[in-house]
């Protein structure tokens, strides 16, 4: 069902920023999302296993005045012929996926207008080396981009650990003729890569950044910010959407760098002559 009642609450919360605590009481109420507009805030509590007060304050964090305004909401909402069935109900685990499908819906979107990315490969091609940022959720991201930027660009220099090193790996780029820093930022955004950002700017290195939101913290030291939304629905973000931006610019890249094709088919002439893939 596209409207059911687990869906109306995953879009509910999609996009708020939840604590633990309340991200459990979501993933309750989603579970149960039949019997939730019906349930009082201490029988939500008690089968969420958090306290009544954890409840109040998770209504409030959804933008309602407390529990019962949230109540009557999901029962406003709810038509009369729906169907309760709970087999006819998406469980979390489908609902993240829709979340994500979501997400990569709105890239498609914002890639519409292709300026900004191809904005960004050229950036990212024209400096050598370049060094790329990720620390903690985002260093996968980071890992994954430089793993294959490596193949096309000449010096690609991947930073993913945190610390007073960073600073130190951040002059040394910049003094080897780094240009521009890319920088891959999700939440939770750790302080240092805040930190980080803004002393690369004051070293005079361009900030490509690509972020969960144009409205996250790492945005007011970002020269170009390309937004890629995380979904909320399971108990960890999971990063779909941002993991393939950082693949098209990675496309986008590869444009600007003359010669970038005949290093990839170099490559597996070499792969295949040390026998490097079973496939």
């Amino acid at each position: 069902m596209s409207e059911s009642a687990a869906a109306r609450l995953q879009a509910l919360f999609d996009g708020k920023r939840l604590t633990p605590t309340q991200r459990r009481i979501a993933h309750c109420m989603v579970r149960g999302a039949a019997e939730v507009p019906y349930l009082s805030s201490v029988e939500l509590a008690e089968l969420a296993g958090v306290s009544q007060p954890s409840v109040t304050r998770f209504a409030v964090a959804l933008g309602f005045d407390g529990y019962p305004a949230l109540r009557r909401h999901l029962r406003e909402s709810t038509p009369a012929s729906e169907s309760t069935a709970p087999e006819s109900e998406p469980n979390e685990y489908q609902q993240a996926v829709a979340g994500e499908i979501e997400n990569l819906r709105r890239l498609a979107d914002l890639l519409a207008d292709p300026a900004s990315v191809e904005r960004a490969g050229a950036l990212l091609a024209a400096s050598r080396p370049l060094p790329v940022l990720g620390l903690r959720a985002a260093a996968s991201q980071a890992f994954g981009f430089s793993y294959f930027a490596a193949k096309v660009h000449p010096d690609v220099r991947l930073l993913d650990e945190g610390g007073t090193m960073l600073g130190d790996r951040l002059d040394a780029a910049r003094r080897a003729g780094a240009s521009t820093l890319l920088c891959f930022a999700l939440p939770r955004h750790p302080r240092e890569v805040v930190e980080a950002l803004a002393y690369a700017q004051s070293l005079g290195l361009t900030v490509v950044t690509v972020a969960d939101s144009s409205f996250a913290p790492v945005a007011a030291h970002s020269d170009l910010l390309l937004p890629a939304a995380v979904g909320t629905g399971l108990a960890f973000d999971t990063a779909c959407a941002p993991m393939l931006l950082g693949r098209v610019l990675l496309e986008a890249m590869a444009d600007h760098i003359p010669g970038a094709e005949s290093r990839l088919e170099e490559f597996d002439t070499q792969a295949a002559a040390r026998g490097l893939f079973a496939d």
